[in-house]
């Protein structure tokens, strides 16, 4: 490290003068740390909504770090679901920022193509259009004749087809943050360069107190946005943000007589198979690779020792031979690049999270301290983030879903060495197929194993859950076992149909050890719980399922509450929003000064659920509580013995039917387990895993948080009536949102589909259309075994949602008709045996 640089002719400032010229504040809003294009955003974003005393601190200038060297890479393209949102802002914003700032930005939009150069791929971007349908950028999948007309020096030998987006293309980094710059400061933010931050004090009030070498700013809030020195600044106050600076190289080539002669920009090109992005700078291409995991390489000793002092407009030495094969591809894809001299190689750091996505947003644990880091791809986010952020910050809420952002998705199990390892796969996985169901095995399994790890691993294929491994599905003689993505029905379709089939004809056993676990106790937890949740409060001995909302009345988070005795409750939530929710809770604990004691308990306690119609025949055999219906009824929770292991047992099954949670301390868990298979050999217990359990959920038309609802849907539509008390007397948050939601009357509804299909299944975020058009779409599907056909729930606008109505939904490429049924297919076993004491009949 150390090499100056200069890239594609950029300047920076010279005089960074800013501090100088500006008057020294010694009390902020919010200081925003690091003053890359990410943390500029923020302050031009915050200053125009009209927040005031807007402070970012830089230590040495703006775009110091990985914003100066950055290719500037454009794209409406993301194949998640709502980063779409942020890049579009981005494109949006970025399109009108020079009119606004009187700053030019350097901005192209030639489009960009991504090039399908085998079948599986083309079945990939079939994929990604129904996922696109229901957005509104633009997205086109091409043929070859189409693809040889925008991109004309093109050798079309491999290629079979090509996703193209009009609007992308690329912006020069340094004077887009030059623009935002210009724009926060017309709003009135502070940026003040160069100005250490040496370290950071909380405050008991929640504020804090930031320390430069030019005296103690006094802040309400804290953003961390400092790119790959975010991990010291977080070890100042006792946080490891799991970050890691990658080399990432590009090359630029002098000018090329056939792309010089050529009337219109190319289009960014994408070769997938190649692993690169190509895109015409001046007269020339520039072109960068994303080597394999085993090449690629990471700047390890920043992690251990620190950023080198004084490290942030410099480069690393460049090394071609590390990314030779993807030259050769390249050349190979466009032959013109054979004969064009290299001019510049830039090798800079760029920060990769271990799961390539950036961290935004606050931080569970400390108060008003939140993080913008750890991007990957900097530019095309900074627009979007900087808004969403501002938003969230102004408005108490995030402004739509964006989970997969949160930094609290990493926890203690997110090691250096994990970070190491992850950050490997990931960079070297930029360009491979995305499947449905993906799991990537580098860095596992972590420290964060269940009780009963050991025992299942050679007899399943495990899913990765917030650092746990949970059993996906379970191998028999015969199966081909093993890992085998695919968009069509796969290896583990008969055997999910074989655990399926066990849980409603027999008894079945799943570990469910990664669920976030919670005791909340103390003289106001009723008090607390009443106002978070918009259901009642459970008796003592009672369990039910609440819905934390959000100030606009959007579903923060679903969990079930069980009251154990008088005061103390156990909370439990989905593996992937344990932080999210704790985070929630011991805010709004705080926030309304409650004395209450809350404790994650999350590591220490396993869980086992059993299900099925001889759940209660073989647990009853373990111990001398009566489990029977009239002594332990649905919903209820006890502490309870089975063999000498101690249990909170609660009568609930996400399966729906006959079944129980035994919550346990997690070094039992094995023993639990095994004394469960012993005594239900007779009724021919067996294991089922998570994807058998999603088949069951689905057919008694239970919701799932992440899908049906989030904090982009509220609960009225999303059809969670029954678990909303607007008469209750607390005033819990979102109540007030909620009666006005409901007086307007709904725009749409969740309803529920079957359809017809053929080896392939929905599975979420598929478009739904209805004469000809998008309408709405998929949230999560499967299939259903017991009526044999493909299932869906699905957002529609309200007119669209009575039973009976047809619709499509889009399949890799195709359309299948769709219907819309009542709920749900297969009743609950509580619904069942009530109908049967009455005399009614049952479907199953």
């Amino acid at each position: 490290p150390g090499r100056k640089g200069s890239v594609l002719g950029r300047r920076w400032e010279e005089k960074p003068s800013s501090f100088l010229g500006t008057k020294w504040k010694d009390t902020a809003e919010i200081v925003i740390i690091g003053g890359g294009c990410i943390g500029v955003s923020l302050a031009y974003h915050l200053a125009k909504a009209g927040m005031k005393d807007v402070i970012l601190l830089e230590k040495s200038e703006l775009t110091a770090g990985s914003t100066w060297h950055a290719a500037g890479l454009t794209t409406y393209f993301h194949p998640g679901i709502n980063l779409k949102k942020i890049h579009y802002y981005s494109i949006k914003l970025y399109e009108k920022l020079e009119e606004e700032t009187g700053q030019a930005v350097g901005f192209h939009q030639p489009g960009s193509i991504r090039i399908a150069s085998t079948p599986t791929r083309v079945d990939e971007f079939k994929y990604q259009m129904t996922r696109a349908g229901w957005h509104p950028a633009e997205q086109y999948l091409i043929g070859p004749e189409r693809i040889q007309e925008l991109f004309p020096i093109l050798n079309m030998e491999k290629v079979l087809a090509g996703l193209y987006n009009p609007g992308d293309g690329h912006i020069d980094p340094y004077s887009l943050t030059m623009a935002l710059a210009a724009g926060a400061r017309k709003y009135g933010a502070l940026l003040n360069y160069p100005v250490q931050v040496t370290n950071l004090s909380p405050r008991s009030d929640g504020t804090w107190e930031v320390e430069t070498p030019h005296g103690i700013i006094r802040t309400n809030r804290i953003v961390n946005t400092a790119g790959f020195w975010a991990r010291e600044i977080g070890t100042m106050i006792g946080l490891h943000h799991p970050l890691i600076p990658v080399h990432h190289q590009y090359v630029v080539t002098s000018t090329i007589p056939e792309v010089k002669a050529l009337k219109t920009e190319l289009p960014v090109l994408r070769d997938l198979e190649g692993s690169y992005y190509l895109r015409q700078e001046r007269d020339g291409l520039l072109f960068g690779p994303y080597e394999s995991q085993e090449k690629m390489k990471l700047q390890e000793s920043w992690v251990t020792n620190g950023v080198p002092p004084g490290f942030g407009k410099e480069l690393f030495e460049s090394d071609l031979d590390r990314i030779m094969d993807h030259i050769e591809a390249a050349m190979a894809m466009v032959p013109v690049l054979k004969q064009a001299d290299i001019i510049n190689t830039v090798a800079g750091p760029i920060t990769y999270s271990p799961d390539i996505l950036p961290m935004v947003g606050p931080h569970q644990g400390v108060r008003n301290y939140w993080v913008a880091i750890g991007f990957g791809y900097g530019i095309i986010h900074a627009g979007g983030v900087g808004k969403y952020l501002s938003d969230w910050i102004l408005g108490g809420e995030p402004p739509f879903d964006l989970i997969e952002l949160d930094p609290n998705r990493y926890g203690k199990w997110s090691t250096t060495q994990y970070t190491a390892t992850k950050a490997r796969e990931s960079y070297g996985f930029n360009n491979i197929v995305g499947y449905p169901k993906e799991e990537r095995f580098a860095g596992r399994p972590t420290e964060r194993v269940s009780g009963l790890y050991k025992v299942l691993k050679s007899k399943c294929s495990m899913g990765f859950h917030a650092g746990w491994e949970q059993p996906h599905w379970f191998y028999k003689s015969g199966d081909e076992i093993g890992y085998k993505p695919s968009f069509r029905r796969t290896n583990w379709f008969e055997p999910v149909g074989r655990e399926y089939k066990q849980v409603m004809e027999k008894v079945g056993v799943i570990d469910l050890t990664p669920f976030g676990k919670f005791i909340v106790k103390g003289n106001d937890s009723v008090k607390l719980l009443d106002h978070l949740f918009a259901n009642v409060i459970p008796k003592v001995g009672a369990t039910n399922i609440s819905h934390m909302l959000t100030p606009r009345g959007q579903v923060y988070a679903e969990l079930t509450v069980s009251h154990l005795s008088p005061g103390e409750f156990l909370l439990v939530t989905g593996s992937g929003s344990e932080l999210h929710d704790l985070r929630w809770i011991e805010e709004e604990a705080l926030k309304g000064g409650y004395n209450v004691e809350i404790k994650n308990i999350t590591d220490e306690m396993g869980v086992l659920g059993i299900a099925g119609p001889f759940a209660r025949k073989v647990l009853q055999k373990l111990t001398i509580e009566d489990l029977s219906d009239s002594a332990f009824k649905f919903l209820q929770s006890r502490y309870i013995k089975l063999s000498d292991i101690a249990a909170t047992a609660i009568r609930i099954s996400y399966s729906g039917e006959l079944g129980w949670e035994l919550y346990h301390r997690k070094e039992d868990s094995a023993a639990l387990y095994n004394v469960i298979m012993e005594a239900g050999q007779e009724e021919g217990i067996d294991d089922f895993g998570t994807y058998a359990l999603n088949a069951l959920r689905l057919e008694k038309a239970f919701r799932a948080w992440g899908a049906e609802m989030n904090c982009d849907t509220n609960p009225l539509e999303a059809g969670l009536d029954y678990f909303i008390k607007l008469n209750k007397p607390a005033d819990f948050i979102g109540k007030q949102a909620l009666k006005q939601i409901k007086e307007k009357g709904l725009k749409r509804r969740l309803v529920y589909l079957t359809l017809e299909t053929a080896n392939i299944d929905p599975e979420g975020n598929e478009s739904v259309w209805h004469n000809g058009r998008v309408v709405g779409n998929t949230t999560s599907g499967n299939y259903s075994y017991s009526t044999q056909q493909s299932l869906a729930f699905a957002y529609v606008p309200t007119e669209l949602s009575k039973v009976g109505q047809k619709l499509e939904v889009e399949l890799l490429g195709q359309n299948y008709s769709a219907t819309i049924v009542e709920e749900p297919l297969v009743l609950t076993e509580q619904t069942r045996t009530r109908l049967q004491k009455k005399g009614g009949s049952a479907k199953v």
